[in-house]
């Protein structure tokens, strides 16, 4: 059974840097598309980064572009979301998620991913 736990959130001064990670099982890191989406209270759940297993592309939000870097340890499977220069506007809860058996290019639709984690919280705040 695929599997997703995200871990590495917690609470962080504006400017500060967190490193989410996302322990995926149940399946190999190989036609894949897999990414990290956050959503704050009140609003809709937003795409942040993706990678594609086909050419190993990625994909960043205008928003977090040039502060975040997505990145994967193959070898652990498991998928990392380093964010530094965090905002308050970066307040959220991030969830990993993952489309199995596909080359599709990143990005990809909320809707058409496979399997989702439980989500870590990250909140920004003086």
């Amino acid at each position: 059974q695929v599997q997703l736990v995200e871990s590495g959130g917690g609470l962080v001064q504006p400017g500060g840097s967190l490193r989410l990670s996302c322990a995926a099982s149940g399946f190999t890191l190989d036609y894949y598309a897999i990414g990290w989406f956050r959503q704050a209270p009140g609003k809709e759940r937003e795409g942040v980064s993706c990678i594609s297993s086909s050419d190993g592309s990625t994909y960043y939000a205008d928003s977090v572009k040039g502060r975040f870097t997505i990145s994967i340890n193959n070898a652990k499977n498991t998928l990392y979301l380093q964010m530094n220069s965090l905002k308050p506007e970066d307040t959220a809860v991030y969830y990993c998620a993952v489309r199995v058996e596909t080359k599709r290019l990143c990005p990809i639709d909320l809707m058409e991913y496979d399997y989702w984690g439980q989500g870590t919280q990250v909140t920004v705040s003086s």
